[in-house]
C-alpha cells in the first residue's frame, strides 16, 4: 500500500482571488470550482489525451474560505524554483508585479527570496535548478 500526495489545502479569506493569483503565478489552470473550494492543478495532471499514471497526478492546490485572517508565520510553505536557465530575480519581480511582497522572517543572507502572497502566506523563490 502507498499514499499519493494529492493536494495542499490553503485557508483563505478570499478563495477566489487567492486561487486565481496562484494559478497565474504557477501557470496552472483552475481544475475545479465550487462554492466551498477552488482547485488549481498542474496542466499535466489534467491531460485527457493519455492515462496519467497515479504518481504523476498532482499535487494540486485547494483553496478554501475561512473567516479568520492569517496572524502568524506559516508552519508549512511552498518553495518555487525557476529553471536552470531562468533568472531568479526576474521571477521575483514578476511575482511582485502580481502582488507578492518581500518579507523578512529572519532568513539572513541566503540564496532564496522569501515572499508573501496577497493574503500574507509566506513562500520562497529558490535559486534556479532543474
Amino acid at each position: 500500500m502507498s499514499l499519493r500526495w494529492y493536494t495542499v489545502v490553503v485557508d483563505c479569506h478570499d478563495m477566489t482571488a487567492q486561487s486565481r493569483w496562484w494559478a497565474e503565478v504557477l501557470g496552472w489552470p483552475i481544475a475545479y470550482e465550487a462554492d466551498d473550494e477552488v482547485v488549481v492543478a498542474p496542466p499535466h495532471a489534467l491531460d485527457t489525451s493519455r492515462q496519467v499514471p497515479r504518481e504523476e497526478r498532482g499535487p494540486g492546490l485547494v483553496f478554501v474560505q475561512v473567516p479568520e485572517t492569517k496572524t502568524l508565520k506559516n508552519r508549512l510553505h511552498i518553495d518555487l524554483a525557476p529553471a536552470n536557465d531562468d533568472d531568479q530575480e526576474a521571477e521575483v519581480r514578476r511575482l511582485e508585479s502580481l502582488g507578492a511582497r518581500r518579507i523578512d522572517i529572519g532568513q539572513g543572507d541566503v540564496t532564496w527570496v522569501v515572499l508573501a502572497d496577497p493574503e500574507g502566506n509566506e513562500f520562497c523563490v529558490l535559486s534556479p535548478r532543474d
